[in-house]
């Protein structure tokens, strides 16, 4: 018998048809496994070369790159400052945080090592890649949930979105029962997520299991964050997973990610949409916040800030 997957939707279908069949596996999994999402592979490879090379510098020059005060937002966060919501371990990984380029007014500018060379050029392009591939995709979204077609525009126009350049080292042990990333769900509207060369991506199921997300190479895993899930009132689920540990000759290898956070403008104020309301499924917020409000508090949660 099959290990149960998620099905490869192809985003080059017709917007109607793709609307509805992401629209169901986020909300059975508040996940989808996208392809023919049209980024570069050379692109791609690049990048995840250049992640390797960056995450081989000296631990001296990687701290070089840390902005102090900023929970994280630009540059370098060392091995071990991150921590899931509610958890005593902190996760095993360092990252790298990319934001738009030019910032936008107001935002952070980007911190740009001088090795590996082509950082710079390799990661902007491929922010823009994402931001565009995500707009797409809330479109579909949009459809889905009987919005008009263009209706996350305005709320992702200027964003503060992020891309996040992950390092898991190789695992010699654990202490407290640590992990490469412990149970969480995501903060922004959605994730898009290029598929790891290393596995131990889950997402835990309704009925509690844990499932293994393992997407074809150059595919995208897009799943719900927790501002999206309180928009449509629990409609689209913000689905808790992790990465787990490796095991055996596994455990001796790093693994590299490469999330990118699309996240709404940060002066959009997180309302109920109207028609994710029923008398089965009241107004669980009926209490608005704004988008940087929200992530504020969830970044003093997660120990950025």
């Amino acid at each position: 018998m099959q290990p149960e997957q998620l099905t490869v939707l192809s985003l080059a279908e017709a917007p109607a048809r793709f609307a509805a069949a992401i629209g169901a596996s986020f909300r059975e999994y508040g996940f989808a496994v996208i392809g023919d999402h049209g980024i570069d592979p050379a692109l791609i490879a690049r990048a995840w070369r250049l992640t390797a090379e960056l995450f081989a510098l000296s631990e001296a020059e990687k701290r070089r790159h840390i902005v102090a005060g900023s929970g994280g937002a630009r540059g370098y966060t060392p091995f071990g400052i991150e921590i899931a919501k509610g958890a005593r371990a902190h996760d095993l990984k360092e990252f790298w945080h990319v934001g738009r380029e030019p910032p936008a007014p107001g935002m952070a500018a980007n911190v740009w090592p001088e090795r590996p060379v082509g950082f710079r050029e390799t990661f902007a392009a491929l922010f823009h890649e994402f931001d565009r591939v995500g707009g797409v995709i809330l479109d579909r979204i949009a459809l889905d949930l009987g919005l008009p077609e263009d209706w996350f525009r305005p709320v992702v126009a200027g964003n503060n979105s992020v891309l996040r350049l992950l390092h898991y080292p190789p695992v010699a042990e654990a202490p407290g029962g640590a992990i490469r990333a412990g149970a969480h769900e995501d903060i922004n509207l959605i994730t898009l997520l290029l598929g790891a060369e290393e596995s131990g991506l889950e997402l835990l199921t309704r009925d509690g299991r844990w499932l293994a997300v393992s997407p074809p190479e150059g595919a995208l895993v897009v799943n719900i964050g927790d501002m999206l899930q309180r928009l449509t009132n629990h409609v689209l689920p913000s689905t808790t997973h992790r990465v787990r540990n490796p095991t055996g000759e596994r455990a001796r290898f790093s693994r590299y990610s490469m999330p990118f956070f699309l996240h709404p403008r940060s002066d959009f104020r997180i309302e109920t949409l109207p028609g994710c309301v029923t008398r089965e499924n009241p107004d669980r917020h009926p209490q608005g916040i704004t988008a940087d409000d929200y992530l504020q508090q969830r970044l003093r949660e997660i120990g950025l800030k």
